[in-house]
């Protein structure tokens, strides 16, 4: 919650003329440590001593007072994964259901089964992709536009969505296309060409 100071100030008389913290700036990335021993020299016998830290480390300081965040971002990512997974599975089993005599008419023509298995597999991999880059691109206009907005002060200015985040989200949206696909293609595949052309749906 952000406020002018001075609220603050007329409601809590001892706060009066103190501040929390400063933001400093320097002119390279090799002055930072010496600036930062500076400043604590500067200040290290005054009533109210300071301690210089990078803006990182001072971001970390607040994650670290949140407890273990990352286990639990991570363990509802899991849980969002798995839900999707069965969502999808159950998706393409019912496309390929579908499609049966589709798939039987393939047969006929002489596609095999490591053709109709590779077809199904290589759709749902690719439907899983095109998701996927969707969800990056979105993900990545959200956080620009919750960092300029009012609702995004005190967020780091720096944060975006880097390419090893870009990479993983691909990766984890190809396994699930793959894995919700492979049983329903397997037994499209393996299916009875009669039987695939008697097929009524």
């Amino acid at each position: 919650m952000y406020f002018n100071t001075k609220y603050l100030e007329e409601g809590v008389s001892w706060f009066k003329g103190d501040a929390g913290f400063f933001d400093t700036r320097v002119a390279s990335a090799d002055e930072v440590t010496y600036t930062m021993a500076a400043i604590d020299d500067m200040f290290r016998n005054s009533p109210a001593p300071t301690k210089s830290e990078t803006e990182h480390a001072f971001q970390l300081s607040f994650v670290a007072m949140l407890g273990n965040v990352k286990a639990f971002i991570l363990s509802i990512c899991g849980a969002v994964v798995f839900a999707i997974l069965l969502v999808s599975a159950n998706t393409m089993a019912m496309s390929i259901r579908s499609r049966t005599r589709e798939v039987a008419v393939l047969k006929t023509l002489g596609f095999t089964a490591s053709n109709v298995l590779s077809l199904f597999v290589g759709e749902a991999v690719a439907l899983a992709l095109a998701g996927g880059v969707l969800g990056i691109f979105a993900a990545a206009g959200v956080v620009q536009l919750v960092i300029h907005s009012p609702a995004g002060i005190g967020m780091p200015a720096g944060l975006k969505v880097t390419c090893l985040t870009m990479t993983a989200a691909l990766l984890v949206a190809a396994s699930v296309g793959f894995l919700s696909a492979c049983l329903p293609a397997y037994n499209a595949s393996k299916m009875n060409i009669v039987e695939g052309l008697r097929h009524i749906g």
